[in-house]
Parts: C-alpha cells; sequence; structure tokens
C-alpha cells in the first residue's frame, strides 16, 4: 500500500523557516513526479511546487516563488519543501503528492495527483 508521510509542520513566526519532509513507501519513488499542494482554512487545495522524476525540473506558485524551494532524494525515497520568508498567508495544511504523469502536468491540474498524503499543518504568526 503506497504511503506518503509527512513531516516537519509547526508554528511559526513571520519572517521563519521551516522545512517539510515526505517519505513515500510501496512504490518506486523514481517513477513519479512529487510536489506539494496546501490548503488554508476556508479555502481549495492550491498547487504549491512540483518537482520531476530525477529533480530536473521545478515549478512554483508565483506566491511562494524566491521562498520556497522543492527537492528530492530519490535514495531516501524522500521529497522536501523548504520554506523561508515564511507570511502569515502561508498557514495551511501542506499535503505531498505524487502523480506517474509529469511534475508540470500536476503542477496544472491536481486531478493527475495519483497519491495524496494526509498532510501536516503549517502555521505563520504575525
Amino acid at each position: 500500500q503506497v504511503q506518503l508521510v509527512e513531516s516537519g509542520g509547526g508554528l511559526v513566526q513571520a519572517g521563519g523557516s521551516l522545512r517539510l519532509s515526505c517519505a513515500a513507501s510501496a512504490l518506486t519513488f523514481s517513477v513519479y513526479g512529487m510536489g506539494w499542494f496546501r490548503q488554508a482554512p476556508g479555502k481549495e487545495r492550491e498547487f504549491v511546487a512540483t518537482i520531476s522524476r530525477f529533480g530536473g525540473s521545478t515549478y512554483y506558485a508565483d506566491s511562494v516563488k524566491g521562498r520556497f524551494t522543492i527537492s528530492r532524494d530519490n535514495a531516501k525515497n524522500t521529497v522536501y519543501l523548504q520554506m523561508n520568508s515564511l507570511k502569515p498567508e502561508d498557514t495551511g495544511v501542506y499535503y505531498c503528492a505524487a502523480t506517474r504523469s509529469t511534475a508540470q502536468d500536476m503542477s496544472l491540474n491536481q486531478a493527475r495527483v495519483d497519491y495524496w498524503g494526509k498532510g501536516t499543518l503549517v502555521t505563520v504568526s504575525s
């Protein structure tokens, strides 16, 4: 059974940093594009960042460009999201996602996601 398990969420002050991790199991990790999405209270889930199978291509939402960095370690079956200069509007549940399609496709269409994690909560205080 495929599992995506997120960790690293928490409470941080505005301007601070957090690093999220997502450990994948029971799948051939390098076959999957990976990504992060988030859902703020009362809002729909939205794209944050995706990364191609071997990390050669990355895609970011405009709202996080220059502040967030997605990376992956295929030897550890893990994808990361380094979040710097956090803002209160970054608050939400962050979900890890995997796709057999491309990272670019997944960035444009959540229906391309094959597997979701259960999420980790990030709260940024002002």
